[in-house]
């Protein structure tokens, strides 16, 4: 029975993750498009005034941009579809190989980043559930309101410079180390960039804790343990955590799939090559088979995070296999 619910799960979302797909990939398309300047531009930059009609067109053909943009368009889905990402003039290296550098850089960061979050997030929404309007749940409520109000790239600049000041080396001034090569270099490069990360993204998390948690201690069953005499801490972490998961869950699933496209600023702060730094070089260099396959990238993430996310909720929870 579950096989069959979450097959049926699976194959619907599935469906509408296609669309969405095709709806990013129209959309990225032609903001790129809209951005001032192309790839010629870009290119040769203010020497570009000084080619001859001839040799922009022979450099437009090149790169494709004497064609419609519908062809375009079909041209980069066809090429995407059947493995071809684009190519890096910059770089001279494929989008693939690009992508296998950087993306595997985003998403350490973002397990790191979701790690600390959950450790802060969780505990700080139940302290505040466990006595509402207290001077506890204000406390949880003022350090949740500034995780979101605070830019991560200040904070990360005055955590960066805080850092340098007091204990006299910026591990991230270094050249980045792949956590393979030098793991002690690499978490020290990472701790940082995700401690800034998880300020920001367990404000959520602790109000989403502690909107369930509180809605779990109003039902019955949680008086009925009460009642029966089972130890606070029992009934906390036994019944009230394990019924709030779904919620917990859902929006970590949320908050992780923002990282692998969302953490460019703290990328670009801290000088890691990640998949959001890459996009960011790509729209700088107008390259747009770089920009519009690593978006299209991030979005199979995104969409796959999602996927497994739903999944794992109805896993937990046999209340929701029906919806």
């Amino acid at each position: 029975m579950l096989t069959r619910v979450l097959h049926s799960s699976i194959t619907r979302r599935f469906v509408t993750a296609l669309g969405t797909l095709f709806g990013v990939a129209v959309l990225v398309f032609a903001m790129l498009r809209a951005i001032p300047g192309d790839q010629v531009t870009a290119q040769f930059g203010i020497e570009s005034g000084a080619l001859t009609a001839a040799q922009r067109a022979s450099l437009e053909s090149y790169y494709g941009l004497d064609q419609p943009l519908f062809v375009q368009f079909f041209s980069w889905l066809g090429n995407v579809l059947t493995g071809n990402q684009g190519f890096s003039a910059r770089s001279h290296m494929s989008v693939a190989e690009l992508t296998a550098l950087s993306l595997p850089v985003t998403i350490e960061l973002a397990i790191i980043t979701i790690v600390f979050s959950l450790l802060l997030g969780v505990p700080l929404g139940m302290l505040s559930a466990s006595k509402p309007n207290s001077a506890r749940d204000a406390f949880g409520q003022v350090i949740a309101l500034a995780g979101l109000s605070i830019p991560a790239f200040l904070l990360g600049s005055s955590v960066m410079a805080w850092a340098a000041s007091s204990w006299g080396e910026n591990p991230n001034g270094q050249a980045f180390a792949q956590l393979a090569e030098n793991p002690g270099l690499n978490l020290r490069q990472m701790i940082l960039p995700a401690a800034v990360l998880a300020f920001g993204i367990a404000a959520p998390i602790m109000r989403t804790t502690r909107t369930a948690v509180l809605d779990v201690r109003s039902k019955d069953f949680i008086r009925t343990a009460r009642a029966k005499g089972l130890a606070p801490r029992r009934i906390q972490f036994r019944h009230v955590l394990t019924n709030a998961l779904v919620p917990i869950t859902t929006m970590t699933g949320l908050q992780f799939g923002y990282l692998l496209g969302g953490a460019i600023v703290i990328e670009q702060v801290f000088s890691l090559p990640g998949i959001g730094r890459q996009v960011l070089v790509g729209i700088e260099q107008k390259e747009y088979a770089v920009v519009q396959s690593t978006i299209l990238i991030i979005a199979v993430c995104f969409v796959l995070v999602n996927l497994l996310t739903d999944i794992l909720y109805r896993v937990i929870d046999p209340r929701v296999r029906a919806l």
